[in-house]
This record gives structure tokens, C-alpha cells and sequence, in this order.
């Protein structure tokens, strides 16, 4: 029979473009996406997407499941939506606070669907640079934060993993390496947000271990960042979503860190009294689902 989850995989492998986004979309193993895939497949006796195709082409019936997919599925999540506004309250707040300076970059057209979708929420960013995060959500200052989780006081979901890479201008003396090793570092100004050393991977994963000796220079703004790389003033360690413009035109190069790189988990915390509000839970699946099809390189997080 013909589920709701089966439609909700199709819409998935269309969004997510792979096999793999899609069974971290859905939280599932790529197995049991795949057999998800070939019972219904074994129903309909024929293909449903082309495997080798980038990105994914649908055949004549996997696209009119797709056409029913496009039907159903928004009026399933608009009445789950309604029922939770009946039995929570239609009305809130969402102030929204952001560890990760690059997530900016995805957010904005997040709020936007997140306000189509609950438009009585007020969500709002919490301006301004905060050394510590977590006492935003501890003092009442705001209601969710993006960044890093921060332990059993507050309740934590999962976004997504993201590399992190080092940027410098075309004719750096390191241009030429494949990837850098912490040595590299020795003697470079690095260029970071304004933000405790702790908080940044590069120097507390790599070259704090290592005992390196560097230079630090800040800027509050990724474009100001990539200026003054660009301009050799130093080199940056940035998430690979946030510089892909800026390499893809030549403006800066990228090296991978270490043998098996540089990573990042993301996270959005929130107080416990808040995790199980409808609206926070659907605003955390609109950054899962809009990240998983826009940005490159990253890994969902189950």
C-alpha cells in the first residue's frame, strides 16, 4: 500500500538529490532508504529515478508519485500544523541567537519559510556579539541558539556536519599544498570572528595541541574576512557553505585541514520547557530540509 512516507521519500530524493541526503533527511540508514525504494519499486514493476543521473531524474512514474507527493504532502503538514496550533496555541516568540557568525548566510531564507509557515511566532535575531551563548537561553534573552550544543541544561537537535576549510590568496606561499598540516600555521596571521579562542576549531583542534605560534587579527563580518585574505593580511578557517562563492570566482583558494579534515557538528539548543513546542520543532525541519538542499559539502546529523 501507498504511504505517507513513501511520498515523503520521493520528496526527499528530490530535494536532497541523492541517496544519501535523502536517508539523512529522513533519519534513516541508506539501506533501509534503499529498501524502502525497491518495495515500492517491486510494486509499481519499474524504476522510479534514474541511478546515475546528477541530479536525480525521475521516470514517468516516479515523477506522477511526485505529482501526488506535491498534492498531499503540504496539506498533511499544514493540518499537523493547525492541530498543534489548537492543542499549543497558535502564538509565541522565537528569538534566535547565533554562535556560528557564517550561518547568516542560510538563515535568512529559513525565517522566511519558518514565517509563512507559523506567521503568528514572532521571530526575530538577538543582535549584537555574545561571548557565551548559553546565558542568553539561561537569562530568558533569547529562546533558541545556533551553534554549539551546550550540555544537559537545554535540549538539543541535531542540524548538521560541515567542513571547515582554510582560505588564502592565489599566490600564498602555501597555495601550491594540497592540504595543511598544523605546522603550516607556524608564523601566519590568522584572520577570525571576534570570539573566544576556545570557540574556534581551528586553533583548539589543531593548533593549540600542536603548540603553534600565530598571529590573530578579528573582523565581525565573513566579507570583511575574505577582504583582508584576499588581500594577504592573513589566511581564515571558514565553513565550506560560506566560501564557495568567493573560490568558485577565483577571489580566494581553499585547502582542506589535516588527512581526513577539518569538521563540525552543528546544533540548535533550546530550553527544556520549549522542546516540544510545535513551532520549534518545525523550525528546526525547515533548516534541516533547506540546508540539506542548498548547501554542498554538508552532512545531516541524526
Amino acid at each position: 500500500m501507498l504511504e505517507i512516507r513513501h511520498l515523503r521519500t520521493l520528496s526527499a530524493l528530490r530535494s536532497a538529490g541523492s541517496l544519501v541526503r535523502a536517508a539523512q533527511l529522513l533519519n534513516l540508514t541508506q539501506s533501509a532508504l534503499s529498501h524502502q525504494i525497491k518495495l515500492l519499486e517491486d510494486r509499481y514493476g519499474g524504476p522510479l529515478f534514474e541511478r546515475k543521473s546528477v541530479p536525480i531524474g525521475f521516470t514517468a512514474t516516479g515523477a506522477r508519485l511526485l505529482k501526488l507527493a506535491d498534492l498531499l504532502l503540504p496539506e498533511i503538514e499544514s493540518a499537523e500544523r493547525e492541530v498543534a496550533r489548537l492543542t499549543q496555541g497558535d502564538t509565541g516568540q522565537l528569538r534566535v541567537a547565533l554562535e556560528c557568525h557564517t550561518c547568516f548566510d542560510w538563515l535568512m531564507p529559513v525565517m522566511d519559510e519558518f514565517r509563512k509557515r507559523w506567521p503568528e511566532v514572532e521571530i526575530d535575531l538577538v543582535s549584537g556579539f555574545h561571548s557565551e551563548p548559553a546565558e542568553l537561553l539561561r537569562s530568558g534573552a533569547a529562546d533558541l541558539v545556533i551553534g554549539s550544543p551546550y550540555g544537559p541544561d537545554f535540549a538539543t537537535f541535531p542540524l548538521f556536519r560541515f567542513e571547515i576549510l582554510v582560505v588564502m590568496a592565489q599566490k600564498h606561499r602555501l597555495a601550491a599544498q594540497r592540504r595543511l598540516q598544523a605546522a603550516d600555521f607556524e608564523g601566519e596571521t590568522l584572520i577570525t570572528y571576534p570570539v573566544p579562542e576556545t570557540r574556534i576549531d581551528l586553533i583548539r583542534e589543531v593548533l593549540q595541541p600542536a603548540n603553534i605560534h600565530f598571529e590573530r587579527r578579528t573582523a565581525e563580518l565573513t566579507v570583511a574576512v575574505l577582504q583582508l585574505v584576499a588581500s594577504r593580511r592573513g589566511i581564515a578557517a571558514l565553513p565550506n557553505w560560506a566560501i564557495k562563492n568567493y573560490v568558485d570566482y577565483d577571489y580566494v583558494i581553499a585547502k582542506p585541514i589535516g588527512e581526513q579534515g577539518l569538521w563540525s557538528d552543528l546544533f540548535v539548543s533550546v530550553p527544556e520547557a520549549q522542546k516540544q513546542k510545535a513551532y520549534v520543532l518545525d523550525f528546526v525541519n525547515v533548516i534541516r530540509e533547506q540546508c540539506a538542499s542548498t548547501l554542498d559539502g554538508i552532512k545531516l546529523l541524526s
